[in-house]
């Protein structure tokens, strides 16, 4: 008596199987890879490199950082550390394995000094740094960073015609702009088109200066016109001739 025929399994069947089979190796494969990856991370750093605008960074600063990263294992860790670091904007962390890290800074710029003791970047931003050079003073509540760092380039531009640098700006709760330059000229711009109302004055000031007598403040605030306060001529006495004698007087015109 013959064998009854096999049943041969349905071909979905075989290709479920084997689908089946790959999925099992790639999940073990997985597990394996993440546990691979989780041993290295949390290995602790020894090794720190750089990135990005460093040169803002003093180097006795990215030293110190670079130590105190090192033996850390949390990424959050050394960003908010690097984040501490003076001029410091943001930064990124990328593991190096086994055992090293990369750190990508993003500095401020600064544009001026803010009141006694921050600076103001080009984007509005207020921050706290050590800086050795000349930048211009601005006094002014910190709610308008955004907008006098928007206005400040044209403002400077729009100055330059005199000649003589910005050294102080004064914006008060009202938002009336006094500006100081280096001469000693103080210009009361007030509120509105203050780049416009500068560069007209700007464009008057060679006639202006042509005059000869100093001019130490002038309001802009005018539609048509600019009212000017002149500095005081203030005449030496007359230098008392060798024996002590008087000077004489000039005779009276009869």
């Amino acid at each position: 008596m013959k064998a009854p025929p096999r049943m041969k399994s349905p071909a979905w069947l075989s290709r479920a199987l084997s689908a089946l089979a790959a999925l099992f190796v790639l999940g073990a494969l997985g597990v394996g890879g993440w546990q691979g990856y989780r041993y290295l991370a949390s290995r602790p750093v020894q090794r720190v490199a750089f990135e990005g605008d460093v040169k803002r960074v003093a180097a006795s600063d990215l030293r110190a950082l670079a130590e105190s990263v090192k033996g850390m294992t949390s990424m959050d860790e050394m960003r908010s550390r690097a984040r501490q670091v003076p001029w410091v904007r943001d930064a990124s962390v990328r593991r190096d394995f086994p055992d090293g890290v990369e750190i990508r800074l993003d500095t401020y710029d600064a544009v001026a000094r803010w009141n006694d003791d921050a600076l103001l970047s080009s984007r509005g931003e207020l921050f706290r740094a050590p800086l050795e050079g000349t930048l211009v003073r601005v006094r002014a509540p910190d709610a308008i960073a955004p907008v006098l760092a928007h206005d400040l380039p044209d403002v400077q531009a729009a100055a330059q015609p005199m000649a003589s640098a910005i050294t102080e700006i004064t914006v008060n709760a009202r938002g009336a702009w006094r500006i100081a330059l280096a001469s000693g000229l103080v210009l009361e711009v007030g509120r509105a088109e203050v780049a416009p109302r500068l560069a007209r004055f700007a464009a008057a000031w060679p006639q202006l200066a042509a005059a000869g007598t100093q001019t130490v403040h002038a309001d802009l605030r005018y539609a048509n016109g600019f009212a000017l306060r002149r500095a005081l001529l203030v005449q030496s006495p007359q230098t008392p001739p060798p024996g002590g004698a008087k000077p004489k007087r000039p005779a009276r015109k009869t």
